[in-house]
């Protein structure tokens, strides 16, 4: 018996979920993986700017030392364990949706009219992962999109409205 609890002890831990697990509590999606996406984005940002012409030492420490600072207290792991599985779903749902689309769109059109409205989901989506994600997170208190949130996708609404007739009321020559 003692054999094959270890062996089922083994197989659990030996798996895709058991390794996660592992990951997870030895802090690898709290700290390791956010101090990596930080300290690689203000690199390359460092990088990009060129604020310090051929100092790439110099950009170095500045991203480890921005990505150290944002994970001392708990506000970006926290964050980070919001936001990522938000965008994760609001990304599949986009993809689902560009697969079923492909089967009835002509996606040569000349006037590109259907990236643009997948261009408006993809925004909407964004904007629905940033304000669900804010409100998981407490990041503006307590109920603010309890709020405001309506208020915001009627404004959002009528925004893409008033685009659309602008847009829509031009006569081609």
């Amino acid at each position: 018996m003692v054999g094959s609890s270890l062996w089922m002890q083994t197989a659990a831990t030996s798996s895709i979920g058991g390794v996660l697990q592992n990951w997870e509590s030895l802090g690898i999606f709290s700290y390791v993986l956010p101090f990596i996406l930080i300290f690689a984005v203000v690199y390359a940002i460092l990088d990009k700017v060129e604020v310090f012409e051929g100092k790439n030492s110099l950009n170095m420490v500045i991203a480890l030392a921005v990505g150290l600072l944002a994970l001392q207290f708990e506000f970006v792991p926290l964050f980070f364990s919001e936001i990522f599985p938000r965008a994760g779903i609001a990304i599949s749902v986009l993809l689902v949706a560009l697969i079923l689309a492909g089967a009835f769109i002509d996606w040569k059109d000349e006037k590109k009219r259907w990236h643009w409205i997948f261009f408006g989901l993809a925004a909407i989506a964004f904007l629905l992962v940033i304000a669900n994600s804010f409100a998981a997170f407490s990041f503006f208190g307590s109920g603010w999109w309890d709020d405001y949130g309506s208020a915001i996708i009627v404004l959002v609404v009528l925004i893409a409205l008033v685009t659309a007739v602008m847009l829509g009321g031009k006569k081609e020559e």
